[in-house]
């Protein structure tokens, strides 16, 4: 009876070892520097994809921390653990809400940056176009 409550407690830690010493050979490779200095700025379009991932990772891990918390609360109440579990339960529901909170304000920033640069950019002069004026020669006389 012992024997396969160990294999199925210490199965799962031996089989995500293995996984994670599969995922570590990328940082046995270089990675290569980028030749230039600057790195390029993301568009306006990066800025708000990329906050709606924010908000998105941020509704993931409020999720999962609000299920971790709810199923050690039900563990404790089946061991007759009640404050434990409604220790665990409040912990769970605080710690998703800090995620949530934190989430959605870092993707609303994102996505509201992208929003400013994309409304703004019909407003701003490119440089190219006033080198082009500035390189016309405007010799008082009309070539007409």
């Amino acid at each position: 009876m012992r024997t396969p409550v160990i294999l199925l407690s210490v199965g799962p830690l031996i089989f995500g070892l293995a996984a994670m010493g599969q995922n570590s050979s990328s940082s046995q490779t270089p990675q290569p520097q980028p030749s230039q200095s600057q790195p390029h700025q993301r568009s306006a379009g990066g800025d708000v994809g990329s906050g709606s991932g924010d908000i998105g990772k941020g509704a993931g891990k409020g999720a999962g921390h609000a299920a971790e918390g709810a199923g050690k609360g039900a563990g404790d109440l089946v061991t007759l653990h009640p404050i434990g579990a409604a220790e665990n339960v409040g912990k769970g529901a605080g710690e998703a809400g800090k995620d949530v909170g934190i989430g959605t304000a870092k993707g609303t920033g994102k996505i509201a940056k992208g929003t400013g640069r994309a409304v703004a950019k019909p407003f701003h002069h490119s440089k190219k176009n006033e080198s082009k004026d500035a390189a016309q020669p405007s010799s008082g006389e009309s070539p007409h």
